[in-house]
Formats: structure tokens, sequence, C-alpha cells
């Protein structure tokens, strides 16, 4: 596919917005502080294209006045800190053009292609102020279809939060009124404030995970080449695997939920298909919304991060042959964990670290032992609570949403299938190596008693 004549613009807020600098939480600074981007496919708009256009940067420069942080830049402070300049420099948007039609991608499914279709972002070259926290690119197919490709720093936004953005941005680009306001007060999370006590508990989610028994690192397995693959589940399927978790439970103590089952399912299914010894030691990276674990809970539409890593850990023997409740236990252990006072562990952890720039991942391709969370190790997120179909701008509904460019060895995703019928699909990266057998366990193992 060729994608060309390229141009780009800064579009900025619509109206005078907040200035100064937005002190961020150490929730915002740590983990994955990269862009995370997403695409949406839209069939032909009955408008011509330059009203689209229109429509889509003057709509977003309208939404910028209420999300002004989006249009702001980053900077470094004292103690490998970040703060959030809010000046107003705008969001990058692109407009480019492409000749395939949609019908010619296949399925619309994450692949190379989309690196064409996402803007990337110059960690390397271009000096942090100067990186534009939302980056857009809108590209038009021979057929009249479009896609949108959104890439929104993580620093500002988790997913609860860009979804609200893009959802938003649709909003008022269908010629409605701003629905909610986002909360921007990041001090709800002590942004700013030093520690208060000394953690309360361990926090394995920030030491190195485990590395393969017979490597000293883990450079071999992060250049190993990596494949791409969206596994469909039916309700049925769901339903069979949840059955199986719940066995043996009583009648009155609570049955795992979709995410326990599936994530257990996928951590089995990768430590088969990956062949480890039974001693070999694996952790399970698990990132938890914290917005109703808080008290006060945080309110509904806090922009910002307000998520936590949390870790589950075994052996790759001890995963494999006991139950599948088991494991659905281990990893429910860990979220129920997650409460008011851990979150505050969690900061008073990081208020404590001298440099914070240790636990954070600001560039992509940068996979030193505290970032990989490949073989051994894989991550799993849930995209279940999130809003993510819907987003209309004035001409239809997606015909597909998705994750963008996602390829790091042991990231996965679980989410709705678009039909509504209680589908859902893991979209899922691994080694090339590990793919066909990760697909065949994943699948016959749902119908093993």
């Amino acid at each position: 596919m060729k994608v060309s004549n390229k141009t780009s613009c800064m579009v900025t807020p619509a109206e005078p917005t907040w200035s100064g600098k937005l002190v961020l939480s150490e929730l915002d600074q740590t983990g994955v502080t990269t862009h995370v981007p997403t695409i949406y496919f839209y069939a032909q708009s009955p408008e011509d294209w330059v009203t689209v256009i229109q429509t889509l940067k003057t709509s977003l420069s309208c939404t910028l006045v209420h999300f002004y942080p989006l249009a702001g830049r980053l900077s470094t402070i004292a103690g490998g800190r970040l703060e959030l300049n809010c000046n107003a420099a705008g969001a990058q948007f692109t407009e480019a053009y492409s000749d395939k039609k949609l019908i010619d991608l296949d399925s619309l499914l994450p692949s190379p292609t989309y690196h064409q279709l996402i803007p990337s972002i110059d960690y390397q070259s271009a000096p942090l102020e100067e990186i534009p926290l939302l980056v857009l690119q809108v590209t038009r197919f021979n057929c009249g279809g479009f896609s949108l490709g959104v890439n929104i720093s993580h620093v500002v936004a988790d997913g609860q939060s860009a979804l609200h953005f893009v959802s938003e941005w649709a909003r008022i680009s269908r010629g409605e009124l701003l629905e909610s306001p986002p909360y921007l007060d990041r001090k709800l999370l002590r942004a700013g404030e030093p520690p208060r006590a000394s953690s309360k508990f361990e926090h394995a989610e920030f030491d190195p995970p485990p590395i393969l028994i017979d490597q000293s690192g883990n450079e071999r397995e992060s250049e190993k080449e990596t494949a791409v693959t969206m596994l469909k589940l039916t309700a049925t399927q769901v339903e069979k695997l949840r059955s199986k978790a719940n066995k043996g439970k009583s009648e009155t103590s609570r049955g795992f939920t979709r995410y326990e089952t599936l994530t257990a399912h996928i951590w089995r299914s990768a430590c088969k298909a990956r062949n480890h010894k039974p001693e070999q030691p694996t952790a399970l990276a698990i990132c938890i919304d914290v917005r109703s674990k808080m008290k006060p809970p945080l309110p509904r539409k806090y922009f910002g991060n307000g998520i936590v890593n949390a870790i589950a850990t075994g052996c790759s023997g001890e995963i494999v042959s006991k139950p599948l409740g088991y494991v659905s236990c281990k990893i429910r252990e860990v979220i129920e964990k997650v409460d008011d006072e851990y979150v505050h562990s969690v900061l008073d952890f990081l208020k404590s670290q001298q440099d914070l720039s240790l636990f954070r991942e600001l560039q992509p391709t940068s996979n030193g032992e505290e970032h990989f969370y490949g073989n051994p190790n894989l991550g799993v997120i849930s995209w279940l609570t999130l809003p993510i179909y819907g987003a209309d701008f004035g001409w239809g509904k997606e015909i597909h949403m998705g994750p963008g460019t996602h390829d790091s060895d042991g990231d996965s995703l679980i989410l709705h299938g678009k039909d509504g019928d209680g589908s859902l699909v893991i979209a899922l990266c691994l080694q090339m190596r590990h793919m066909e057998d990760f697909r065949k366990v994943f699948y016959q193992d749902i119908d093993v008693e």
C-alpha cells in the first residue's frame, strides 16, 4: 500500500485556555509513557473530502478547549520527573491519501500496513519539549472510505481518558455540545506532594521481570521476530472456559470473571507454546483501573492515569499443570489486593525514588531488562469496560476500531467483539516461532476437561 500527499498542521484550541505547568502524578510519569496508538476505519462519507477534513479540524480545535492538556508539551525536571506545560502548542493533524480500497486491507487486522496509517513519533531525535502529545492522521482511501489514526501520550491519558476525549470530539464534530467535561486536577492522586510514609507493600511490579533460565539477560529474546493475531472467542466458548475455571467452587462463592478466566487461559497457553522448563519463573502483568478503588472514588471523568500495574507470578510447570481455576485464583488474589491503601503505597514508593526516570519507558523500542515483558512473561490488558466502539463524527459509526501497531512480545488485549453477541477478541503479539503453537493450544484446551 502506498500512502502519499501527507500534509500536516498544528491544530490549537479555538479559545484561550489556562496556561502554566500542570503537576503530574507519579502514575502519569511511570510505566509506559510513550504514545499509544488506536485506529478507526469509516465507510464512504456522503460529504466531500474538504468538508470532512474541515469539520474534523474545527471540532478538534473546539474539543481541545476542554481537553487543553492534550495541546501542551512535556518537559523534564529534577529527579527524573516530568511536568506538563499547558502552552496550547496544539495537536498534530496529518491528512494523507492511500492508493488502496478498504476492502483491499486484510480484514482490517493489525499489520505492518498500520504503520503508514498512524503517525509515528520520533523519540530519538526530537526534543521532548517539541513532541506533540496528540498526533492524528486521517487517510482517505480510493473507495472514499477513510481511517483515523490516533496516537495519544500515555503520560497525559490512560485508555479511559483517551476514549473520553475521542467520544467528546466525535460529539462536537456531529454538532452537539460537550456532554462530560474532563476532571483535570491530578492532586487527587497527590500530584506534587512528598511521600507520607514508607511503602506498606512490596511492589514487585517495579522489579525486573524473570528471564529465561538458560540466559543471562533478555537481549536475545527481545530481538526475536514477532507476529500479531486477533483470536475470536464465541460467547459459548467464553462460558465454557468460565465453567472450567469455576469447577469445584461452591455456589455461594463468587465465580471468576471473564477477565480472570481468559487471562489465566492466555497465561497457560503462552507457557505451553513457549515450551518452558517446568521450573521456569514467569510473570503476568495486570493493568488495574483504580478510579473506583480509591476512597473516596476518583471522579468518573478523571482525566489522566488512574491505573496501576500488579504482578502475578509462578513457575511454568505450575501454571500449565494446575487447573484453570487455580491460575484464575492467582490472578484474582493480585487484583483484590489493589485498594486505596495499596495505591497510596505505590505513590509513596515512587515519590521516595531519587530518579523516577528509571521506572518509565520513554522509548517504545528500548527493551531494557526493566521494561521487557516478553518471553517468559506477558501482560494482559482488558478493554472490556472501555467504550471503544461508536465514535460517530457525523458520517456514521466506525466499521472497525482496534489497537494500532501492537508489536511487543507478550502484549495482549481483551476486547468485545463488535457485534454485541457476547463474543470476545484477544489481540495478541508473540514471537513468530510461538504463534502457531499458541493458537493451537488456545483453542484445543477450551474443549479439554
